[in-house]
């Protein structure tokens, strides 16, 4: 799969501004019309920029397609990426649950894009998922599984721990409008949401003596 021309090394400030205008002008389009649906042309209008100016950063929809969801994972990996091996778990923990939490409260429409990808079996991103997401996963792993040796948290499998909190935090972006057909329009959930999932979670995690 072909990437978009410029990338982080050697990237100007306002390349990298222009991108970011380009990228959420894109989830925008894509929200609307889906993949099929959308062109460069509706992501250029929205971008507020030529359409030439925009396929000097991406040479065509696919990559501000397949830049976008890394873009959405590298964010919702970089808190997993900052778990302490040394610190507290349950309080590592909880940063982290905290963390996804407001990721779905705050950028609905890009957990709702991924999901998409994710159930149309990832053509655009798989090789991402299978390398850079799958190692941090795997280092993540490895310190859950040292705070179990040392007694810190009970026994658990420490890839469906963490398959667990992204569907418990996730779900909450992806099934909105579920949500809100039974809590109401009007009603804010995430805190009521945010607590059961932190007491759900540090609870099962506890050493049990």
């Amino acid at each position: 799969m072909a990437q978009s021309k410029p990338k982080t090394q050697g990237k100007t400030r306002i390349q990298a501004i222009n991108e970011d205008i380009i990228l959420q002008a894109a989830l925008e389009v894509f929200s609307v019309y889906g993949y099929r649906g959308s062109t460069v042309d509706q992501i250029a209008e929205r971008a507020g920029m030529s359409k030439p100016n925009l396929l000097y950063y991406f040479r065509r929809k696919d990559d501000i397609y397949r830049a976008l969801l890394e873009k959405t994972l590298a964010d919702w990996l970089a808190p997993l990426r900052g778990l302490d091996p040394e610190g507290e778990p349950l309080p590592e923990i909880a940063r982290y649950v905290s963390a996804k939490m407001a990721m779905s409260r705050d950028n609905p429409k890009a957990s709702r894009l991924f999901a998409n990808e994710m159930l149309h079996g990832a053509p655009i991103i798989g090789d991402f998922l299978a390398g850079p997401m799958k190692a941090l996963v795997d280092d993540t792993a490895v310190t859950i599984r040292t705070w179990i040796t040392r007694g810190q948290i009970a026994p658990i499998d420490p890839y469906h721990l963490i398959f667990t909190i992204w569907a418990m935090t996730q779900h909450y972006a992806d099934f909105d409008i579920q949500i809100r057909a039974v809590l109401g329009e009007t009603s804010d959930h995430f805190p009521d949401a945010e607590t059961t999932i932190m007491r759900l979670i540090q609870d099962g995690l506890r050493p049990r003596s």
